[in-house]
């Protein structure tokens, strides 16, 4: 659901926080007051166009914040698909900022594209009056709706459906794999020996690479205090120019130069005592060379190994098990190239008993789905008489594709026609936004347990309707808000009184500017809201009287 909305500096909105509730959220206020403003804001955070001429005057820029939380796992599990962010307790947090220069959308922080939000959108809100978030206009979803009324049953034949396809699938991409002249043949023949050769002769086993990784950094490590401790030996040694050979000669010279003048005997002894401790560093080294487990040749060896492995892993597969499996594929593939016409007669054997029992699963499908859309039709027909569309006419269009897809071959589009005599148009067609608000409030109502989407917002709902029809609207609004979280802007009591939450948003003056202001009603302010929708400027007692009634009814009827 969306737990709130933030805007600062759009239009006449300075600063505005809502903090929604669930189940209905009533947006009511004179017109003119800024009710478009705010759905502009969703707007803008769902991906829209910048309007930069909406940063109020005197802002440097415009902020917007929707904060979602998502209960549905697998609404979050679509999320993760998008590799999009979320925070650890299910909250997503969409905001858009809006300069003079420039326009940037952040999910959770992230800096994502209008493409990407827009997606996300998706699956969080419909936005009923702007065509861009109405996941019903998009016959794509069709299918998936008309599927989710089907006989439990017909699940499982779904998931056999998919699993055929993915068969059949498979079985035509190897089949023109396999069409093949005599000369390509020999060269695909030719390849797949070559690889098999190199990969069988490498020997290799799982985890050798992970246990000659170890290995080899262990003895590298080995092999850099070998060289290190030679350097040292050299750098010391008595023969060939080493340090100790020069250390001697100071040695003996200062020890006869001592001979002559005892307050050099002390000097004389330290230089003494450190040739010895030279040497004594010395045979340590040169002790553990020699009884050093360091092999070079079987470092080489190891490095060498190493390497290889590493090369065929990087040309065949992830890992020792991957190169292992292609080298099993290529096995295959070499036989069936060996001889293909007997290959090619297996193969469109198996592809013909399949595409049967595609077939024949497309063709229970669609019997079921037919059924389906006549009961589908018959449901909304009477939620939009219900909703006074008298003349309406609604059918669920099935097509069959020529070939089939992970579906079956079955193609779904809701269409309508709101008058006698008018043709049936898809729902994307229909040009009022009153009206297709309150179409797709009908198709909510009836889809309301099939529909992930937790979040709907009504805009012009309310266009051109009045008595009977409004109060319909409302019931319908009121029982569709027990399963889904509805926000909608009204100048309806009707509607307004059906409300979890009411927010009133009205124009106020402050310090010779006009701002918008949002507030949440109480009880009491509620009752005077409604009052104020019934009667106008003049509320009287019996317009109150008339407004505790209609909220009590409203009450009753949901």
């Amino acid at each position: 659901m969306l737990e709130s909305i933030t805007v600062k500096d759009l239009a006449l909105i300075r600063h505005a926080q809502l903090e929604l509730g669930e189940g209905l959220n009533i947006l009511s206020g004179e017109t003119g007051a800024g009710k478009s403003i705010l759905i502009g804001s969703v707007n803008y955070c769902l991906g829209a166009k910048a309007d930069k001429g909406m940063i109020r005057e005197g802002a440097d820029h415009a902020l917007m914040e929707l904060v979602f939380r998502v209960e549905n796992e697998d609404t979050r599990e679509a999320i993760r698909g998008m590799e999009l962010p979320m925070e650890e307790d299910g909250r997503v947090i969409i905001s858009r900022r809006i300069t003079a220069k420039s326009s940037s959308i952040r999910v959770c922080g992230e800096s994502v594209s209008a493409s990407q939000v827009r997606a996300l959108a998706a699956l969080l809100i419909d936005v009923h009056g702007q065509h861009e978030h109405q996941s019903l206009l998009h016959s794509a979803r069709h299918l998936e709706l008309l599927d989710a009324g089907l006989p439990a049953a017909a699940e499982k034949e779904l998931e056999e459906l998919k699993k055929l396809y993915e068969e059949y699938r498979e079985l035509r991409a190897k089949q023109e794999r396999l069409a093949l002249d005599e000369g390509k043949r020999e060269r695909e023949l030719s390849l797949a020996e070559y690889e098999i050769n190199e990969i069988e002769a490498a020997g290799i086993k799982p985890g050798e690479e992970a246990e000659l990784d170890e290995r080899y950094r262990r003895m590298k490590k080995g092999r850099d205090a070998f060289d290190d401790l030679h350097r040292v030996q050299e750098l010391l040694m008595e023969d060939g120019g080493g340090a100790l050979e020069p250390i001697g000669r100071a040695v003996h010279e200062l020890r006869s130069a001592a001979s002559g003048d005892d307050t050099l005997s002390g000097c004389a002894e330290a230089l003494s005592d450190a040739e010895g401790m030279i040497r004594d560093c010395l045979r340590e080294v040169t002790d553990y060379l020699e009884s050093s487990l360091f092999d070079p040749q079987s470092f080489e060896e190891t490095e060498t190994r190493l390497n290889e492995i590493r090369r065929l892993i990087a040309r065949y597969g992830e890992d020792e098990e991957s190169v292992l499996a292609y080298l099993e594929k290529r096995r295959a593939e070499a036989e069936e190239l060996r001889d293909l016409d007997l290959t090619r007669e297996k193969l469109e054997k198996s592809l013909k008993e399949t595409k049967e029992r595609l077939d024949k699963c497309c063709r229970s499908l669609h019997k079921q789905r037919v059924k389906a859309a006549e009961s589908l039709e018959k449901e909304v027909m009477a939620v939009l008489t219900d909703l006074n569309f008298l003349k309406a006419d609604f059918k669920v269009q099935l097509s069959e594709k020529a070939e089939p897809g992970p579906k079956g071959t079955d193609e779904a589009e809701f269409m309508i026609s709101l008058n006698p005599g008018e043709k049936l148009r898809p729902l994307k067609d229909v040009a009022s936004g009153g009206e297709l608000s309150r179409i797709m409030l009908a198709l909510k109502s009836v889809f309301a347990a099939r529909d992930l989407i937790e979040t709907m917002i009504f805009d012009e709902i309310d266009a051109g309707i009045s008595g009977r029809t409004a109060w319909k609207v409302a019931e319908k609004m009121g029982e569709l808000s027990k399963k889904h979280q509805l926000i909608c802007i009204t100048h309806l009591p009707q509607i307004a009184a059906m409300a979890d939450t009411h927010f009133l948003i009205e124009k106020e003056a402050a310090d010779g500017r006009t701002e918008t202001e949002i507030r949440e009603l109480s009880s009491e302010e509620q009752i005077e809201e409604l009052a104020r929708m019934l009667g106008g400027d003049s509320i009287t007692e019996a317009v109150l009287a008339n407004a505790r009634q209609l909220k009590k009814d409203a009450n009753k009827a949901v």
